[in-house]
């Protein structure tokens, strides 16, 4: 059976430094080419592209294999694509210069490759050595701390067009020789490129690290620069069951919580559509408890024209969300006020208790409080929806969510995240009924009870 008119599997196999692969090779850059050069030709129902790992030719990548034919190509670069896709899956004939035809020398290459895989982990099996994913994960720590410095400097946006390194670091008063190490390490990962003694930003870097595009995320990420130096004191947390070092309970300045704003809100405006529509239609009136930047509270305004919605925050995070509700548009029918959700009663006669990434915060006496308010708070048969990385019973699993709790470990006193029959126990306890979990795509999900 072949569902597509061609298939083509594209290897993008990534292995250690110095060990050719298709990925060294450039095999990224042949993929995205080729994806957009298919989508250009009208070609996305007929050809259906699918990355692989390893296809024994390691030597003379990229390579790739279309179906239904079989035919192997090897060496393809991004400037090949549009040939491939014109005389290949348009005129159903093959770059006869990028196939390989003699399939006896094909086979005993890729054999023979096999056959050094082999040897090569037979000898690190013996030797003790670490396997390489392990090795790459434990020094992940690396690029992700060369990235953060990157943002917290400006790089990209220092960068900008293109520029030398002393220019970079005559823009950012930074010293030439470092400057010039962290733009080399940099281009080596992937988000800038450098031609002579010039560097400038790859697509990726230019849309999201720089602060002249409109998508710039450099303000929100900022937030796990923060998280960083938190979580270099993980060991000690651990040792005290808390977080150690720093003022857990509250009191952190205003460029911190600019930043956890920022981060907060840019991953609300990605998810809160969708969490709207699992929700449902809302009337009446919306509490949203600890509501941020006001995302969710614009959205379900937005979808809900007869909805009023009133948010609760500090005093630090209420201006924020007053000029994002501005912003939209929508200052009649979502209000901010100040307040604080460990001990602030919430009034009355709501339709809906929205509590988004907020329980995680919060000890299980404290989040058992919360929802009793939260109860006091609905009218009959007043919704309650939390939204939260939500451990499955044995909270091993979403990985995302048990990361989360050490997150929670290193930066608050008595925070975590929570599983869902501990979710259960504490809305029963509320006095909520009919609780259910939606689970949806990405690290949070949703539980939901009624105010019977």
């Amino acid at each position: 059976m072949e569902p597509f008119r061609f298939h083509v599997f594209v290897c993008d196999q990534q292995k250690p430094e110095g060990i050719p692969c298709c990925s060294c090779h450039g095999s990224a850059q042949v993929i995205d080419a080729l994806r957009r050069e298919i989508a250009t030709s009208g070609l996305e129902d007929e050809v259906q592209v699918t990355v692989c790992g390893s296809l024994g030719l390691c030597d003379h990548g990229p390579n790739m294999i279309v179906y239904p034919e079989g035919i192997w190509y090897s060496g393809v670069g991004p400037a090949d694509v549009p040939e491939i896709v014109e005389s290949h899956f348009r005129k159903d004939t093959p770059v006869e210069r990028l196939v390989r035809t003699d399939a006896a020398s094909l086979r005993a290459e890729v054999l023979n490759h096999r056959e050094k895989l082999r040897a090569a982990w037979r000898a690190k099996e013996t030797a003790g050595a670490l396997p390489d994913e392990l090795n790459a994960r434990i020094r992940g720590f690396q690029e992700s701390r060369a990235i953060l410095t990157a943002l917290e400097l400006d790089i990209f946006t220092a960068v900008g067009e293109h520029a030398s390194a002393a220019e970079v670091a005559g823009r950012l008063d930074t010293d030439l020789r470092a400057t010039e190490m962290l733009l080399n390490a940099l281009t080596a990962m992937g988000l800038l490129l450098k031609q002579g003694h010039r560097f400038r930003n790859t697509p990726v870097a230019a849309r999201y690290f720089s602060t002249a595009s409109p998508d710039c995320a450099r303000t929100a990420l900022l937030h796990t620069a923060s998280l960083w130096k938190t979580w270099s004191t993980l060991t000690e947390c651990v040792r005290a069951g808390t977080a150690v070092g720093i003022d857990a309970a509250g009191g952190r300045g205003d460029a911190w919580i600019h930043t956890f704003i920022a981060a907060m809100h840019r991953n609300a405006t990605e998810r809160a559509d969708a969490v709207v529509r699992a929700v449902g239609a809302v009337g009446g009136r919306m509490l949203d408890i600890g509501g941020g930047s006001g995302a969710y509270s614009i959205a379900f305004a937005r979808a809900n024209p007869q909805l009023e919605v009133y948010l609760l925050d500090t005093p630090q995070v209420e201006p924020i969300a007053r000029g994002h509700i501005r912003e939209a548009g929508l200052e009649s029918r979502v209000h901010a006020h100040c307040g604080d959700l460990r001990n602030s009663s919430f009034g009355e006669g709501y339709d809906l208790a929205f509590v988004s990434a907020i329980c995680h915060m919060l000890s299980p006496d404290e989040n058992c409080d919360l929802l009793r308010r939260c109860f006091a708070a609905l009218g009959p048969h007043g919704r309650i929806v939390i939204q939260d990385f939500i451990l499955e019973p044995e909270k091993t699993a979403p990985k995302s969510a048990a990361l989360f709790a050490l997150n929670m470990l290193t930066g608050t006193r008595a925070g975590s995240t929570y599983s869902e029959p501990e979710y259960a126990a504490w809305l029963d306890a509320a006095g909520f009924r009919n609780v259910r979990h939606l689970r949806m795509p990405g690290p949070a999900s949703l539980m939901v009870a009624v105010r019977e």
